[in-house]
Parts: structure tokens; sequence; C-alpha cells
């Protein structure tokens, strides 16, 4: 799969649903996909934010280390759970349409 297109992978759900043809696992993987590529989304825009704070000084040593171990543990739960679905980082890679590719 070539990355992500929210609304052609909705619609497809939508469509594969409402025909009555739709495998459970699709749906499933389906299901992950949309998920686990919001919380990618999220992640990396949790870190774009931390990285700011941290260049502009607002964050002590303690929140930097708290942040970096948070950020970790994130990304090896989203590894794992991507290895459970079969899905690749491109399968998460979001198509912001005219802006381009999330990554």
């Amino acid at each position: 799969m070539a990355g992500f297109d929210l609304s052609r992978e909705l619609d497809q759900l939508l469509d594969s649903g409402r025909s009555g043809d739709a495998r459970p696992e699709d749906v499933q993987r389906g299901l992950a996909q949309l998920v686990l590529t919001l919380v990618e989304v999220l992640r990396e825009l949790m870190e774009r934010q931390a990285l700011r704070r941290m260049e502009s000084g607002s964050l002590d040593d303690d929140e930097i280390e708290r942040l970096g171990t948070t950020f970790i543990a994130l990304r090896e739960r989203m590894d794992e759970l991507k290895e459970v679905f079969d899905l690749t980082d491109e399968d998460l890679n979001l198509d912001l349409g005219p802006l381009g590719r999330l990554r």
C-alpha cells in the first residue's frame, strides 16, 4: 500500500460495510490503520512541540527526560501494533492532498 489517503480509506470501509462483503480482518486492519495514523500524526505534533519548548529553554532536565522516555515507549508500542496488523510506516503516511505527504 503506498501511503494513506484518509478520504479514500474511509470511503472503501463504508462501501465494503454497506455491500455486506467486508471481511472482518480487512475491516479490522483498515480501522487499525486509521487509528494508528491518527496516533502517529499526534505523536509527531507532540514531538515537534517538545523540540520547540526544549529549544526555547522552557523545559527543565527532568521534563526533557520524561518526554524522551515517553516518546520512546510510544514509538515502541506503535512498532508492536504495526507488526500485529501487518502495517508499515508507509501505510501510515497520510496524504494531505495539496500539502503533500505527512513525512
